[in-house]
């Protein structure tokens, strides 16, 4: 289905570079990408991008760029050895977090790796996380809801917090993601796979409901659709509206809650982020139960953030509108409670 172009690199002996003239790939390559920018068009996912040598991005993305100043470049890439290369030189505005942060997400997810490895995750990025594409779902990946992967979209919930507010870069969702879409249709030359088919002539159900014949007014979607469907919405709104998110620096308080008397680090992840005199706690629960967890808040916390000590505080749950008290203290644990494949985001605003 792929055909090999020539971009100058003589792969049949020993990869040697042609990049002088210019090849005659690369002109025709620029003449595509300009005109579908003069479309109007967002932006270009492109598929595979590794595979492409660095010097065509190099070359023509600021060409582009100089003509449609506002369009973005996000590259496949899945080698982390070439991102700063992909980023840095070839002059991509963002790559997929695939074999990273969505890895990680979703082995924790499904119960086969530890919440606390979410740290390692970020840190192996060593500073480039905010030029990183989060995700959960997208059209080569099973489907959350699927037998595949979780079977049950709201053990997806945890994972999308963690992904849409940990850090200031953008986050994808796939369509009928929002709505638990399973994908689990027996179609033609996809089959039944979990994947929603990009080779088929296909309807997807959750997608059908939704579009109700033209009205798209939802009403054709399950109580349980919709129920999902408010939950990303709370969480997507929050990502837009909350400074903090937007705009806000990240602390991971996962290092001083290991072996925690009160806190699983294999199903729970915590962390905070903060601007100027708001804080935004995240408590995140990968378990099937509800749980009382006790958190350590270092000092390094309170410095670092900047935030004062406090026995009490009226906190304000973002996903629900509820309000509790809470302590922010070094030496005392702060107590607080989450529900089943949930999260909470305490809001406190000094």
């Amino acid at each position: 289905e792929t055909v090999k172009l020539n971009y100058g690199v003589d792969y049949q002996n020993g990869g040697t570079c042609h990049f002088s003239p210019t090849p005659d790939t690369w002109i025709k390559m620029l003449d595509i990408l300009l005109f579908w920018a003069s479309k109007n068009i967002d932006g270009f996912r492109c598929d595979m991008a590794e595979m492409v040598p660095v010097e065509f991005w190099e070359w023509a993305i600021p060409q582009v760029k100089e003509a449609y100043p506002e369009i973005l470049f996000i590259a496949e890439v899945y080698n982390p050895n070439e991102y700063r290369n992909y980023l840095m030189r070839g002059k991509f505005d963002y790559l997929y977090d695939k074999v990273g942060l969505y890895d990680t997400l979703r082995n924790v997810a499904c119960g086969y790796e530890s919440a606390a490895a979410i740290t390692h995750c970020w840190q192996s990025l060593n500073g480039i996380e905010k030029r990183m594409l989060n995700f959960l779902e997208n059209h080569d990946e099973q489907r959350i809801a699927s037998s595949f992967f979780a079977g049950n979209p709201r053990k997806g919930i945890p994972a999308l917090i963690v992904s849409a507010c940990m850090n200031t870069n953008p986050m994808m969702i796939y369509f009928g993601q929002e709505f638990g879409e399973m994908g689990m249709d027996s179609e033609g030359f996809s089959g039944r796979d979990g994947r929603t088919t990009i080779f088929d002539y296909w309807s997807v159900d959750t997608i059908r409901r939704w579009r109700n014949g033209g009205k798209f007014d939802g009403k054709m979607l399950t109580e349980d659709h919709k129920r999902l469907y408010d939950i990303y919405q709370k969480v997507l709104m929050l990502c837009n509206e909350e400074e903090a998110i937007t705009k806000g620096v990240f602390f991971d308080l996962m290092y001083a809650n290991i072996n925690g008397w009160r806190f699983n680090e294999r199903k729970q992840y915590t962390f905070m982020r903060k601007y100027k005199n708001e804080l935004l706690f995240f408590v995140i629960n990968f378990d099937s139960q509800l749980v009382d967890v006790a958190i350590n808040i270092p000092s390094h916390a309170f410095d670092f953030l900047q935030i004062p000590q406090m026995e009490s505080y009226q906190a304000v749950d973002l996903m629900t509108g509820a309000k509790e008290e809470i302590s922010l203290l070094p030496y005392k644990p702060t107590d607080v409670s989450v529900g089943a494949y949930n999260g909470k985001i305490l809001k406190i605003t000094f």
